[in-house]
């Protein structure tokens, strides 16, 4: 129904945007690294959209990449997944590295989630394991190393996005080389 919005964002918190089109002010639920990225561009916007409908609502879910609102949609394929847990589980991390943890069956990576205990990760990683082969980008070569320094950082209080961008900035190394390079970074 509604697939598509372009406008000039006039609201914005941690869960959604309020996307003025033409005058007409859209609700549009999101990832937070959506919002940030979304309000660089002198705040306009445009989203890939999927309208959920329920009995007492008409929601909005916004992806700035056709591909995010794609694995959004795969992701409602998994029975007693809606869309709030959907987004969910793309807030915890990149949809490549989403996609990275199904295809090596971690469904514990899916438990960050709240909402999403031991049963629904394995459930999703089994009903979605072999429907991920289409999506065209993959997580860099990560290593554990890597993986824990950037959940490391973000336990003392680093974005996911700032916690990257440190990691890219470091050289290989243990997890604790990485943190501790990567902290001098974020402490300039």
């Amino acid at each position: 129904m509604i697939s598509y919005l372009t406008g000039t964002i006039i609201l914005a918190n941690d869960r959604f945007i309020v996307l003025d089109v033409n005058g007409v002010g859209y609700k549009v639920f999101t990832t937070p690294d959506n919002i940030r990225k979304a309000q660089k561009n002198d705040m306009r916007a445009a989203f890939h959209t999927h309208l959920s409908v329920r009995e007492n609502a008409l929601d909005l879910y916004g992806f700035l990449e056709l591909q995010e609102m794609e694995f959004f949609e795969l992701l409602l394929t998994v029975s007693g997944i809606g869309p709030k847990t959907a987004l969910g589980i793309m807030n915890i991390a990149p949809v490549e590295v989403i996609l990275t943890a199904i295809s090596k069956n971690d469904a514990g990576y899916l438990t960050k989630t709240s909402g999403v205990g031991t049963k629904n990760a394995q459930k999703i990683v089994m009903e979605l394991k072999g429907k991920t082969n289409g999506f065209t980008f993959t997580e860099e070569n990560k290593t554990p190393e890597e993986t824990d320094a950037v959940d490391a950082l973000q336990a003392l209080g680093y974005s996911l996005k700032e916690s990257r961008e440190a990691l890219k900035n470091v050289k290989k190394g243990t997890s604790s080389e990485q943190i501790r390079e990567a902290l001098k970074i974020l402490g300039k």
